[in-house]
This record gives C-alpha cells, structure tokens and sequence, in this order.
C-alpha cells in the first residue's frame, strides 16, 4: 500500500506539471443540463405503487430500449439500484416528461459528456477546450466554468471561438434527469450493492445526436485549434436515426486521422443492437476507448462473445482477468490502441505501446474522480490534490497479487506482454459519494488527456 501512495503522489505532480502542454481539446457531441434528483426510498415506493408494482417490476427485470409510459421510467430505476449499475434511456413521451418534471430535482449541473469534460478539463485543468453545445441556452451557458472553454460562432462567414457565456444567442434548455442512489439503497426487496444512478434523457437533439452547423461548415478549420479530440453522446442514437449522423462523424474522423490527431471514444450504454455494431464496426478509426463492464459486456455479445459477456455482469467484483481477456478480444479484432476500463475499485488499460504515463494518468484520473465523487462538482486543482487523502481500495490489492502470480513481468501495475502493455491501478474508494454521474467522464478525460501531457 505504501507502494501506491507514493505513486499516487509522483503522478499528481508529473500530470499536473504537464497539462499546461497541451494546446487544446476537441469536445464532440453532447452537451445538456443535469436536473439531479436524490432519490427517496419511501417516494419511490409509493410512486411504484400508485403505477402497479408488477408493471413495474417487469422493466427491473429486462431494460425498455426507451421510456414511453411511466412504469419504464420507474423500472429502469429499479433495474439500476437492484444491480448497483448505471444506466440511460431516452424519454420519449411527454406525459413522462412532464412527470418527470414534476417530481423535481435538487440541484443543476453541467450535464452531457461533453459538458462535464468541458467544465473538467478547462475550468479545472486550465487546458483550452473547444466544445459542441447543441443548444445554447442562457442557462446552460451559465453552468460553464470560468476558464478556456470555447464554442465556435460563425459571424459573416468568419469562425470566432467565445466563450459559451459570450455566445449571445438564447436556444433551448436540454435536460437529463439524474437519479441518483446510494450504496444499501432499500426499495422493498432490493437494496443497492453500490451507489449509482439511473438518467432520463429528456431532449430532442443529444438523442439524435443534432450537430450544429459551425461544426459541419468550419470543422477543418475548428481542429486546427486541437491536438487531441474526444468523441462522445452517442449512446443515444437508433436503428431509426443513427445513419445520417454516422455519416457526419466519418467526416469528422476523417478530418482528423488526416491530422494526425489522437481521438478517444467514451463509451456509454448503448439499448440500440443496431447501433452498438456500427461503433463496433468503426472502433478502429479511434485511437482509444473508455467504458465500464456493463458497456464491455454489451460489446462482447456483438461481438459473439456471449459467455465472457455474462461473467462481466454476473461476477462481484469483477475478476480482471474476465476483464482483460474481454479487453484483448476487443483489440485483436478492431486494431484499436488504448482501451480504458474502469470499474469501482479498479482501472485497466491495455495499450498496444509501451510506457509508465499510461499508470501515472490512470493514477492522476483516479484522484479526480475521487474527488468528483467528494464534491459533487470540481472546482480546481486543489480539489483533486485534497484527494490523495482519501484510502486506496485495499480489496483490489488481491487482484494485484492475482495479476502478479498471471504476468512473469508485472511490476508497480504494468505488465508488459508480447505486443501490448496492461496497466492496473486500485482506485481511490469515496465510502459515501455525494454524486456519482459524470465520473467516468472525468476518469476517462483525465486519463486520456493526462497521458498524452505526459507523452
């Protein structure tokens, strides 16, 4: 353990030493507002039976693709804290909206990936950002940070990146309803074995993944701002809409390999078969992947990898071994370079190059989204410093030791295989998180952006 406290501290300092290097970061596609709700045990209760708990219980059990009646709300929460696992659906109908607004929320944050890696990475880590807000409203502009975030404004043909709250126009407010949950949650039967959160996404133009025109007229010249890009908020498209906006970010992805620029994909959960195999499909076309085990686990079965996709979601906690040989069959068959994963407890990278930064960026990510989970909200560097702190997850110290006993050269987390390195990092543990949504956002863009500073 004092092994990994030492580490911890070395990467706080490279990582943050080395962010000031990096010109700047593309953001794409989906910003929103987060209504966020806490949920109660009692009101859920008697919500759930006022609609029928049978009817309920139904969508507890297997996931709608999306929300049209009231109970699919209802059951997708339910499905969420009886696994302890995050999960998204759109909203559809709006008689759901509008009982979703209705039953409220308790606080507003920036929302979307996109938003939340913007406030992240430019408010907090000083590095210029260039996002895609799909509407700009007053208020969703007034939830971004001080700081080097830019949205492009095209003026008489002209491209002018501003500041969002400098954008001068007012569009429409996107909301995501965010219900949140702790660890030991109780609902009847259930109790949550973590804390998670369950998202209602309730606009129009994230779902179907709208892409505003300064970004299909002036993208060449918009990335010229950028060495790095990461591309997101695509989780939300359907065998119905998915294929004019598939063709856009080909574009994109094309302007960008043509410069030589590094691009990261956060996945999400993705309901839509159709869709998952489009982004199985064009993973190669990215340098690098995030996601969790319930997004490896979805990939798997597209993959035909059925059996290796139900000891994902049925092991706890999660045995990395499954995990890396989930992480080497996605590799080997897309010709992607990074994989990220992260779970509670751990990280994993697998990485067909070599190089500590990969363990110092995983460690830096680490600190932040301990300290996301502290505050709810990153207000600066001195946030994720206070988190070096908080305990290091010791259970995850017997997967070290498995890994140690599986890899001839496993030393201080790397392993160095064949062709590939594999990274492992015990993560820092927040016994009761304020918040959990957006932290495998602010994972994935801390590692990915930390480890190019470093490189």
């Amino acid at each position: 353990m004092g092994t990994w406290k030492a580490l911890y501290t070395e990467a706080f300092h490279k990582v943050t030493e080395a962010l000031p290097q990096v010109r700047g970061v593309l953001l794409a596609y989906n910003t929103n507002i987060d209504a966020i709700k806490y949920l109660d045990s009692q009101d859920l209760e008697d919500r759930i039976e006022r609609i029928g708990r049978e009817k309920v219980l139904k969508y507890s059990e297997e996931l709608p693709e999306r929300i049209t009646r009231v109970e699919h709300l209802l059951g997708g929460i339910l499905w969420s804290i009886r696994r302890g696992k995050a999960a998204e659906l759109f909203v559809e109908s709006c008689s759901v909206r509008f009982y979703m607004k209705m039953w409220g929320w308790d606080e507003l944050r920036i929302g979307g990936q996109v938003g939340i890696m913007a406030n992240l990475l430019g408010g907090v880590y000083g590095v210029p950002v260039i996002a895609h807000v799909p509407q700009l409203s007053r208020l969703q502009a007034s939830l971004f940070l001080d700081g080097p975030i830019y949205v492009p404004k095209l003026e008489c043909g002209k491209l002018k990146l501003v500041h969002p709250r400098k954008f001068w126009r007012d569009e429409e407010n996107c909301i995501h309803y965010i219900y949140e949950f702790p660890r030991g949650f109780r609902v009847f039967d259930f109790e949550a074995p973590r804390e998670n959160r369950f998202i209602g996404s309730a606009d129009d133009y994230n779902p179907n993944l709208y892409i505003r025109p300064e970004f299909r007229e002036a993208f060449e010249e918009i990335t010229e701002k950028a060495e790095l890009a990461i591309i997101s908020g695509l989780q939300a498209l359907t065998k119905e809409n998915y294929k004019e906006p598939f063709v856009e970010i080909g574009r994109h992805l094309d302007v960008l390999s043509a410069k030589g620029i590094p691009v990261h994909l956060e996945f999400a959960f993705t309901p839509d078969e159709a869709v998952r195999r489009k982004l199985v499909e064009i993973l190669g076309r990215f340098t690098s992947v995030g996601l969790n085990e319930v997004e490896l686990a979805s990939i798997m079965e597209i993959l035909g990898e059925k059996a290796i996709s139900e000891r994902l979601l049925k092991t706890e906690p999660i045995d990395p071994l499954i995990v890396i040989d989930a992480m080497n069959i996605l590799m080997d068959r897309t010709g992607i370079e990074r994989i990220h994963f992260h779970t509670y407890g751990y990280y994993l990278a697998l990485t067909s190059y070599h190089g500590e930064e990969v363990r110092d960026a995983l460690l830096f990510a680490s600190l932040a989204a301990a300290a996301k989970a502290m505050k709810g909200n990153i207000t600066g560097l001195k946030d994720v410093r206070k988190a070096l702190a908080v305990p290091t997850n010791e259970k995850a110290l017997i997967f070290e030791e498995k890994l140690e006993r599986e890899f001839s050269e496993f030393e201080r987390g790397v392993a160095k295989l064949e062709d590939k390195q594999l990274v492992f990092v015990p993560t820092k543990i927040v016994v009761s998180p304020k918040s959990t949504v957006g932290i495998g956002d602010t994972i994935s863009s801390s590692a990915f952006v930390g480890e190019f500073a470093l490189r």
